[in-house]
């Protein structure tokens, strides 16, 4: 039987993000994919058009129902949309027996909101102490700290104040920063820094829901932490650079780029 992975997230009709992305990275990590849909996005490379969040009832009975029939051996969340979800989510994950990757996912490519501000708080004291990894960018790190972010130092530093959140490890990713995109992740006794040169391109719709995904999946597969997140770490930075050129705007990564 193929290990199975679990996505807790919205939709993203272009398929650049969101599910949509998830489970074709599930499958190229050799993974079998499920799909729990928290809320509808109109959206493509260009922009967001409308988001509907899903009752937090009907996400429930979806968790439900996969968990009865083929549970996950690794399961993450992206874009959650409201202070409902989160905390119905929060509450269904207390029951998980396999690992849970949260991406705080806030804002879109496009800088439209597809959380509440109001919703941030409810991830720090429900969600994130069910997490067996969080992995904010930059912008997210900061909502969830309040402090600025600048430095490695600082990354450092928002990843202590995290992971004292209640997450039992912290994947802080450099991609916003304007030097290197270098991520730091803390175990609570490790430290790793995962570099990479920046590719110049606007292709990069979707990359924090593709990376959380390859660790997912990797986690699913038995990997341990730090290797799950080295390898997505590469397989990110691969389909970044092999985007296919998809899209009037922000468009998608190459979701078949070489798991390596």
């Amino acid at each position: 039987m193929p290990p199975v992975a679990l996505t807790i997230a919205g939709s993203d009709p272009s398929g650049g993000a969101g599910i949509q992305a998830d489970l074709k990275t599930f499958h190229q990590f050799g993974v079998y994919g499920e799909a729990v849909i928290t809320l509808l996005t109109v959206q493509n490379s260009v922009g967001v058009l409308r988001v509907e969040v899903m009752p937090p009832d009907l996400v429930l009975e979806q968790i439900a129902a996969v968990l009865e029939d083929i549970p996950p051996d690794a399961a993450k969340t992206g874009a959650l949309g409201s202070v409902e979800v989160v905390r119905a989510v929060a509450r269904a994950a207390a029951g998980f027996t396999c690992p849970l990757v949260v991406d705080p996912v806030m804002i879109s490519k496009h800088g439209a909101p597809l959380l509440p501000e109001a919703a941030t708080a409810r991830i720090r004291e429900e969600l994130l102490p069910r997490a067996a990894l969080v992995t904010p960018n930059v912008p997210e790190a900061e909502a969830l700290t309040g402090m600025r972010i600048r430095s490695l130092e600082h990354m450092r530093q928002a990843a202590c104040r995290i992971r004292a959140m209640g997450a039992r490890a912290v994947l802080i990713k450099g991609g916003h920063r304007e030097s290197d995109a270098t991520d730091i992740l803390f175990d609570g006794s490790e430290w790793r820094e995962f570099p990479a040169d920046r590719i110049a391109t606007r292709h990069t719709h979707g990359t924090g829901c593709t990376y959380s995904a390859a660790i997912t999946a990797s986690l699913a597969s038995g990997l341990a932490l730090f290797d799950a997140v080295a390898l997505a770490k590469r397989f990110i930075h691969e389909a970044i650079r092999t985007n296919p050129g998809l899209g009037r705007g922000s468009g998608p990564v190459n979701h078949h780029a070489e798991v390596r």
